[in-house]
């Protein structure tokens, strides 16, 4: 006998899910004395249960299939995989009725399976889950990847369980999506990287592969959209009004934005970005914005949504935390879309309709690297901060770098209490001869140097680090002799600000970030503007800013650009475009520090067009 402790557990879990799954679409009245049976089984007394229902299929013949069935349920339930193993040839699945043979089934695989007989599992597993009811579908899946997994299918069992994961909530989903990277981390990151790039555009198993070499120190590359038709291009209409192509108003806006708690800084330059662009909107009839407080954990944004559409949203926007954003989505096919402030936790994709979007710092890394493979750079140092966003990004560079045959020679991390560069620097460059003046990059001044030597011209050196760490980075490799080895950093370099003072160390230094902090895009408010009017905008605020008119500004434009991938929105945070899994990405424009201001690099993007509102 197996005990139930015994059980998977994620099965454990599923069952009191499916506790009662018995009892759906019953095909028949059962008799007066199955009472004491039903009662028993709905107190958890499954073992008392499974013998009230042996004795009910002697004493009904012509319904001892069925109570046969109830009774290998309730000891299935009790975890007593042997007595259902010992009922289930009792049982005439001819005799079955309604979904009754689909619950013999699963039964059958069940036992299969503590036989170790994963073929004779996904034999009995031959019904069509999507046709099921959901308790049954849930249990259908569940079973069906574990079959996979004990046969090594571990990409056919990772697939089967990210259909599950769309049916689950709270614990349930959480031990589904680990098991989900589990089995994919049984197979080689050669592999899963091979499998990926197999995979079709907009697979929702990609995220779920880029999860699991994560898990293991790699990353996948990121598909970086380079869209060519912008949105909101005039139809005539006859003598009507011209219309705007894929535009579609909202009728009544939620935002859901935290009011308190460690995110409120975060959330107000994102608010009054997005009013900025409310009240920029020239269209007569705006549709009206109310603000919901999402609280400071997932269940209150969860909350704060519903109350939206309770109060008759027809377009959400937001939340903004990571794990806010899981849960929202989580809810499963949303009865209004959302707009969501950020990528949610995990692989996790916005449900049908929705979107997310966010500030990634890997879509940056990514870009990084695809920027300096254009610019005949071969081989990269990478030089990064220890927190998270930092070390993402690393791991998206070199994805992306290695992706596109580029080389990284090597790796270091910098902390913020670290002043000293000068043994990090000799180790991670050792690879690196010293140089001279190396010729300048498009759109890029050479920076002259006495060093006898000449760096390769294909050689350059990536970071991602605060102002402050460059700072003192920059000089250091200057002193070290690498004045002719260019370098490319991701926007958490600029502080957003005029400063020449402080940045004239960064001088030489290439790095993407929001164009409209450098006025790139036509049809916004002003940048300089704005920053004297509102201490939000001001700084790293900037660029949160830029993010909450952009999230205004792709609300009537969500469902054009969700089916046509080649379109974008000129925004203030870059080329917005949809892919294939419902996230917002963002193509950035192109700056370099000169005598401490930062400046946009010759033939970088321009984003000259824009929708009128």
């Amino acid at each position: 006998m197996v005990s139930r402790r015994g059980l998977p557990l994620m099965f454990c879990c599923i069952a009191v899910v499916i506790a009662g799954c018995a009892q759906i679409g019953a095909p028949r009245e059962e008799a007066p004395d199955a009472v004491a049976a039903d009662h028993d089984y709905a107190q958890g007394n499954f073992d008392a249960a499974a013998q009230d229902f042996l004795a009910l299929a002697d004493a009904h013949p012509r319904d001892g299939a069925f109570y046969r069935l109830r009774a290998a349920e309730a000891y299935l339930q009790n975890g007593e995989i042997d007595a259902v193993a010992k009922t289930l040839p009792d049982i005439r699945r001819h005799n079955l009725q309604g979904d009754e043979p689909v619950r013999y089934d699963l039964l059958a695989a069940e036992v299969a399976l503590s036989h170790h007989d994963p073929a004779g599992a996904l034999k009995s597993l031959h019904v069509a889950d999507a046709d099921l009811a959901t308790p049954l579908r849930m249990r259908a899946l569940e079973l069906r990847a574990r079959a996979q997994a004990a046969q090594g299918d571990a990409l056919d069992s990772a697939r089967t369980r990210a259909d599950l994961d769309r049916l689950l909530g709270g614990n349930d989903r959480a031990q589904n999506e680990a098991q989900i990277v589990a089995t994919l981390k049984t197979m080689a990151p050669d592999a899963l990287r091979n499998e990926a790039a197999a995979l079709l555009p907009g697979d929702a198993l990609r995220p779920w592969i880029d999860q699991a070499l994560r898990a293991g120190g790699g990353a996948l590359p990121v598909v970086v959209l380079h869209p060519n038709q912008p949105v909101g291009t005039l139809i005539p209409q006859g003598q009507q009004p011209p219309q705007r192509e894929g535009y579609a108003p909202a009728h009544k806006i939620a935002l859901l934005l935290p009011e308190s708690g460690p995110l409120m800084a975060v959330a107000q330059p994102v608010r009054d970005g997005f009013f900025a662009a409310y009240f920029a909107d020239t269209n007569a009839q705006r549709a009206p914005v109310t603000v919901y407080d999402s609280g400071g954990g997932p269940a209150d944004a969860v909350a704060a949504y519903q109350k939206a559409v309770a109060d008759g949203a027809d377009r959400i926007v937001g939340p903004l935390a990571r794990d806010a954003v899981a849960a929202v989505f989580a809810q499963g096919n949303l009865p209004v879309p959302v707009l969501a402030l950020n990528q949610p936790d995990g692989a996790q994709s916005p449900p049908h309709g929705s979107a997310a979007f966010g500030l990634n710092p890997d879509a940056e890394a990514a870009q990084a690297a695809e920027h300096m493979l254009q610019q005949g750079i071969r081989r990269a140092v990478v030089i990064t901060a220890t927190e998270d966003w930092a070390e993402r990004a690393a791991l998206a560079f070199r994805a992306q770098f290695e992706a596109g045959n580029g080389q990284v020679l090597g790796e270091a991390r910098v902390t913020d209490n670290q002043v000293n560069y000068a043994d990090m620097i000799r180790q991670t460059l050792s690879g690196v001869p010293t140089s001279g003046a190396a010729p300048a990059l498009p759109g890029a001044a050479p920076i002259a140097s006495d060093a006898p030597t000449a760096a390769p011209v294909d050689t350059g050196i990536f970071i991602s680090m605060r102002p402050q760490q460059a700072r003192l980075l920059l000089p250091q490799l200057k002193l070290a002799g690498y004045t002719g080895v260019p370098v490319f950093a991701t926007s958490h370099i600029f502080a957003g600000n005029y400063n020449p003072g402080l940045d004239r160390d960064l001088d030489g230094v290439q790095f993407c970030d929001a164009p409209w902090l450098f006025d790139a895009t036509l049809g916004l408010p002003n940048h300089d503007a704005i920053v004297r009017a509102l201490d939000s905008a001001r700084g790293a605020g900037g660029r949160l800013f830029a993010m909450g008119m952009d999230a205004y500004r792709l609300l009537p434009y969500m469902d054009w650009l969700a089916q046509h991938p080649d379109s974008y929105l000129p925004g203030a945070t870059g080329q917005l475009a949809e892919d294939r899994l419902g996230r917002i990405q963002r193509l950035l424009t192109w700056a370099q520090f000169d005598n401490g201001a930062a400046h946009p690099v010759a033939g970088s993007l321009q984003t000259s067009a824009a929708p009128a509102q």
